[in-house]
C-alpha cells in the first residue's frame, strides 16, 4: 500500500502530531508569490454558505484554516474539526481553544462519517482526500451528510505542483523514487471521481509559485515529506548541496505550485 494512504503510516508517523505540516505549511507561508494567501483565497469560496451554515471539515490538520481566517467568520456558523488523527485533533482544539470561540472536534475517518444524513450545509476536505484509501465511499459518505443543496469544498494539487522538489529528490535517490507515491486525486485526476456523485462541479485554480531564498525552510519541508523516509542522509546532504548551489547562482529557489479547489454541489 501506498504511505499516500496507508492509515496506520499515515495516524502514527507522518500525522501524528502536526510538526511534518507545520514546516510544509511554513515555506508556503513564508516563500508563496501571490501575497493574498491560500486560506483567504478559500475562505472566499466560503463566504458564501448561510449565515447559520453546519460546517463539517475532514482532515482539518491543527486547524489551519480556522486560525488564519478567525476574523471573518459568522458568529452564527456550527463547526465541527475532525481528523482522523488523534494527535491532529488534540493540535486544533489546543489552537483554537484560546480563541473563546466554540468549535466541535471529532476524530473521524472520512469513509464512515458518523453523523446523520442531510447534517451538513457544507464539507471541506482540504488536501486530504488523496489520503483516503476508498476515495468512492468516502466521496458517498460526504454526499450523504450534506443537505440537499449542500457544498463539498475539496482542495488538492495538480500533478506538476512542488515538481522541481521532486526532481531533485529523484535525482540524488540511488533506488530512484517512483510509483508508490503517484498521487490519486489530483487537479487532473479529481473531477472524474467526484462526476459520478456530484453531477455539478466547478474548478477554480489559485495561482502561486514559491521563490524560495533559504536552505532550511526547503530541508525542513523535504524532510516533513512522506518520500524523505526512502532518502538516506547522504542522499539528503546531496540536496542540500544541489540546493546551495542554485541559490548562490540564481539568488532564489523556484518552485512550480499547482493548487486548487473542486466545489461540488448535490
Amino acid at each position: 500500500m501506498s504511505k499516500f494512504t496507508d492509515q496506520q503510516y499515515l495516524k502514527t508517523d507522518q500525522y501524528k502530531d502536526s510538526s511534518n505540516l507545520d514546516a510544509r505549511v511554513n515555506i508556503h507561508a513564508r516563500f508563496s508569490t501571490n501575497p493574498y494567501g491560500w486560506f483567504n483565497w478559500l475562505f472566499d469560496a466560503l463566504a458564501k454558505l448561510p449565515a447559520n451554515a453546519k460546517i463539517l471539515e475532514l482532515g482539518s490538520g491543527p486547524a489551519y484554516l480556522w486560525t488564519n481566517c478567525s476574523n471573518r467568520i459568522p458568529a452564527g456558523w456550527d463547526i465541527t474539526l475532525s481528523d482522523l488523527s488523534s494527535g491532529m485533533v488534540d493540535a486544533a482544539w489546543r489552537n483554537l481553544v484560546v480563541t473563546g470561540r466554540a468549535y466541535n472536534f471529532k476524530e473521524i475517518d472520512a469513509q464512515s462519517i458518523p453523523f446523520e444524513d442531510g447534517t451538513f450545509d457544507a464539507v471541506i476536505a482540504n488536501f486530504m482526500l488523496y489520503h483516503v484509501p476508498d476515495r468512492p465511499k468516502a466521496i458517498a459518505e460526504i454526499k450523504r451528510v450534506l443537505k440537499p443543496g449542500g457544498r463539498l469544498f475539496a482542495a488538492t494539487v495538480g500533478d506538476n505542483h512542488i515538481l522541481e522538489m521532486k526532481d531533485i529528490m529523484q535525482r540524488v535517490h540511488v533506488n530512484k523514487l517512483s510509483e508508490p507515491y503517484v498521487n490519486p486525486f489530483t487537479l487532473e485526476s479529481g473531477l472524474d471521481q467526484l462526476k459520478p456523485f456530484f453531477p455539478n462541479v466547478t474548478l477554480s485554480r489559485y495561482e502561486d509559485n514559491l521563490h524560495v531564498t533559504e536552505i532550511e525552510p526547503m530541508m525542513a519541508y523535504l524532510r516533513s515529506s512522506l518520500r524523505a523516509a526512502d532518502l538516506s542522509e547522504t542522499e539528503l546532504a546531496k540536496v542540500r548541496v544541489e540546493l546551495e548551489n542554485e541559490l548562490k547562482e540564481k539568488g532564489r529557489i523556484f518552485i512550480t505550485k499547482a493548487s486548487g479547489l473542486f466545489e461540488a454541489t448535490k
